[in-house]
């Protein structure tokens, strides 16, 4: 055994009914050896496959697993929010369910965390799958640590063991828009990467499609970022010292050779201010967005079941984690 300490390993679920045995099986495999004190919560976030079946069935065998399940479809990061919010391990584990992060680096993790690190991840090196895909998270990465206003570890994953006092700010945090590694990275607390190679999917396909990514690579900067709206003045100041640039310019040309006239000069003028104000205003737009949801203030979450549900949060409607405000 590494620890005597409790353990919690969060384990997010959609359309990976597949995995569901396997990703028990390992997950308490490597549970056994590491604390004989561990649970291992698992939110079902309103899988469309028989995910909720397999999990019942598990669950009434052994008591450790406790199952929360979605009354509806919310999205991996808050699917990690209702299961933060749940737990009650000194630390917890977080990974999807897919098994391409592999529960055999449990004890890598939390050998780490024993040494005195809050946040210990998983630090994609590599990764199994398609080419383009790779390349577009490699990019997105490096983009996003260079504009973020706080300092973002490369290649980041959400596989990672997070400390309790890490957790409960993490639960504390108001936003909509969760984005866990960014919120992990902003909380300023002593952290570690552990290099490896994430997996193919155990089973099933991947639900996260480019425009998918794309959604998610958005929420990531626009959330942790106010570099676009700086560009928005940076533009502007470019433009204005072009285009006085450029009346200077005609006014002595006209002196010398007849100004450039035509169709083509005003079509070239008129694109490239029409595509600029464009830009500006979607830029403007993303942030426009995000405080609508944000002053709404919507639950992140809505429980329907919890299986085992050890500290009775579906008899007590009125505890606030329950709909995850």
């Amino acid at each position: 055994m590494l620890t005597d300490k409790k353990i919690s390993v969060v384990v997010i679920c959609y359309n990976d009914g597949g995995s569901v045995q396997e990703m028990y099986r390992r997950v308490r495999e490597q549970m056994e050896k590491i604390t004989p004190d561990w649970e291992l919560v698992y939110v079902n976030d309103a899988s469309p496959d028989d995910a909720h079946d397999r999990l019942k069935e598990i669950a009434e065998k052994d008591k450790r697993l406790i199952v929360i399940t979605h009354a509806r479809n919310f999205g991996g990061q808050n699917a990690y929010t209702s299961g933060l919010s749940y737990c009650t391990g000194d630390a917890a584990i977080t990974l999807d369910g897919d098994i391409q992060d592999p529960p055999e680096m449990f004890p890598d993790l939390v050998k780490k965390w024993l040494e005195g690190y809050d946040i210990v991840y998983g630090a994609r090196t590599s990764r199994e799958g398609s080419i383009v895909r790779r390349i577009f998270y490699k990019i997105f990465y490096r983009i996003f640590a260079l504009l973020s206003v706080v300092k973002m570890p490369l290649d980041a994953s959400d596989f990672a063991i997070t400390d309790r006092k890490v957790i409960d700010v993490l639960n504390d945090m108001p936003e909509q828009g969760r984005f866990i590694r960014g919120m992990r990275a902003y909380t300023g607390y002593k952290a570690i990467g552990i290099p490896y190679k994430r997996l193919e999917r155990f089973s099933g396909e991947s639900n996260l499609s480019f425009w998918g990514n794309v959604y998610w690579a958005k929420l990531g900067i626009f959330s942790y970022s106010y570099k676009p709206l700086e560009m928005i003045s940076y533009f502007a100041m470019i433009i204005t010292g072009l285009s006085a640039l450029a009346i200077v310019f005609y006014i002595i040309l006209n002196f010398f050779v007849p100004a450039p006239r035509g169709f083509m000069t005003i079509l070239i003028a008129v694109l490239f201010l029409g595509s600029v104000q464009l830009l500006s205003l979607s830029i403007i737009g993303e942030y426009t967005a995000r405080i609508f949801e944000e002053v709404k203030n919507r639950p992140k979450f809505v429980r329907k079941e919890i299986l085992n549900d050890y500290r009775g949060w579906m008899k007590d409607k009125d505890k606030t984690s329950y709909h995850g405000s």
